[in-house]
């Protein structure tokens, strides 16, 4: 047993088990500092990592529901999420602007419905400046593109939550839910479910100048 013990170790008395240990723990120091917390999984923080823009909160998505639903007076979450054509579209980007934010998706038929009154809404307020972004519900860009352009022909923003961030980030839980927010981006009205345009023309009054 001695000499099985004695053959184990290396010629400076070392078992090859201590440096073998030595090894994965360096390795593992490297990882953690090349990945950070990726390494073992992150945090959801879509908005904590941005840098902050006055009026807009940015939060993590656990903090946003440990907080619950928006309110109206409430600052909006700051996010960002590509559009169908792989380019970021931050909400911080348009303060100072009439924003309407629709959580939808392509098989919740209220939303479907809506959609026709919401480019009506565009259409009319475009030149006020009202901004428009489709925040969609884990579908992909194909999926979005062919419905709300190739199929109905919208011309206001499709942005894809393909990991359900942003839901998670406002405590969408109904579909559609749209929140109306004003130039210093304040939550003005926030509707859980299906919006006709007399409606939407109603929740306007108060971020359009």
């Amino acid at each position: 047993m001695s000499q099985e013990i004695q053959g184990a170790r290396s010629g400076n008395g070392r078992s090859p088990f201590i440096i073998l240990g030595g090894v994965i723990l360096i390795g593992l120091a490297l990882a953690l500092i090349i990945f950070g917390g990726d390494l073992f999984g992150r945090e959801q923080t879509n908005a904590s990592n941005l840098p902050q823009v006055p009026g807009f909160d940015a939060v993590s998505v656990s903090d946003a529901q440990a907080a619950g639903p928006l309110q109206v007076g409430d600052s909006a979450r700051d996010f960002t999420l590509n559009d169908v054509d792989g380019n970021p579209v931050r909400l911080s980007d348009f303060a100072g602007q009439p924003i309407l934010v629709n959580f939808w998706a392509t098989w919740c038929a209220p939303c479907r419905i809506e959609m026709p009154d919401l480019q009506a809404t565009f259409e009319a307020h475009q030149a006020d400046g009202l901004v428009i972004l489709a925040v969609n519900r884990e579908e992909s860009a194909e999926t979005v593109r062919s419905f709300f352009i190739d199929e109905l022909g919208l011309t206001f923003t499709p942005l894809l939550d393909v990991e359900a961030e942003v839901a998670q980030l406002y405590n969408v839980a109904n579909y559609p839910t749209s929140l109306f927010i004003d130039e210093t981006g304040t939550v003005t009205a926030v509707h859980r479910g299906l919006m006709v345009q007399e409606q939407i023309e109603g929740y306007l009054t108060d971020i359009l100048n």
